[in-house]
């Protein structure tokens, strides 16, 4: 009986690896489908950033070739030099970067105190409130444009960054995402808070905003980027070359009867730096604030 027992056991500790190795092979078959086609996506996803490095290389003139070059070129310090001359890339380059770093700032610290009060205090006319701050991002750009416009030249602000940071500064998406964000925030905590004696504004920074940060992180990478890749509004606001942004700029490069494709390219691609810069840094601010929110206590 005894050696029939150790026998049986031997038998289930020899078949467990196989009993469960049948499943996992099973999903694997299942999911390649699944994984073949996650890179094939992938890959399309990549050509036109890997087209755009490689157009940047090579002179304009040699991407107009059958076939077409697959290699980098050597051209990419005479295309360099050539976008500086043109359009004053860096001057341009450092342009963006202030009014974007700038507009982000001051947007996303109006869209989190915006949205934590219409979500934490009761007031009368809250709802009619958010409607209309709802009903603002169904109007179309184009529809402001002239208001606007007549606005900043009143204000003689043509031609200035303070037109292109200012009359969007209270951002609707910015507001309702925060605003849903806190809906879910324990208010135990704020009221727990306020018995200790921290005032509403200590409240707000010590224990609101660290659970926040996913929210905050994604609002700072949306408001960048949407003020990074702005063209129509600069574009009617800007008259001087030295205050050129990148979009604006690189649309000087494109004439009538020729376009340097080339410089199009390498400026493009030095443009998408920062923003992937921005996305690694903040990745992991996303990680650590998604972490730290999870833990109750």
């Amino acid at each position: 009986m005894t050696t029939q027992l150790i026998t049986t056991g031997r038998a289930r500790r020899a078949g467990v690896p196989e009993r469960r190795g049948e499943p996992l092979a099973r999903k694997v078959v299942l999911r390649a489908p699944v994984y073949a086609l996650l890179v094939f996506a992938g890959i399309l996803a990549l050509v036109p950033f890997l087209w755009m490095v490689i157009a940047s290389t090579h002179r304009t003139s040699d991407l107009f070739v059958t076939p077409l070059p697959l290699l980098p070129g050597g051209e990419l310090w005479q295309n360099l030099g050539r976008l500086q001359e043109s359009i004053g890339f860096g001057q341009v380059m450092l342009n963006s970067v202030l009014v974007a770093v700038i507009y982000t700032a001051f947007s996303v610290v109006v869209s989190v105190m915006c949205g934590y009060g219409l979500a934490t205090y009761r007031f009368r006319g809250r709802g009619v409130l958010l409607g209309a701050i709802l009903v603002t991002m169904m109007i179309p750009m184009q529809v402001l444009l002239v208001p606007l416009f007549q606005m900043m030249a009143s204000l003689g602000w043509i031609d200035s960054y303070q037109a292109l940071i200012v009359p969007f500064l209270a951002n609707a998406f910015g507001i309702f995402l925060m605003r849903q964000g806190f809906l879910d925030f324990p208010t135990t905590l704020i009221e727990a808070a306020r018995i200790d004696g921290a005032s509403e504004l200590r409240t707000f920074y010590r224990v609101v905003l660290p659970v926040a940060r996913p929210q905050i992180a994604a609002l700072i990478i949306y408001t960048f980027i949407s003020q990074w890749n702005s063209f129509i509004w600069p574009l009617l606001m800007l008259n001087t070359e030295a205050n050129y942004t990148i979009p604006v700029a690189l649309n000087t490069m494109i004439g009538l009867s020729r376009v340097d494709y080339s410089g199009l390219m390498l400026g493009s691609l030095l443009a998408t730096l920062p923003l992937l810069i921005l996305f690694l840094v903040f990745q992991k601010q996303f990680v650590a604030g998604l972490l730290g929110g999870a833990v109750k206590g």
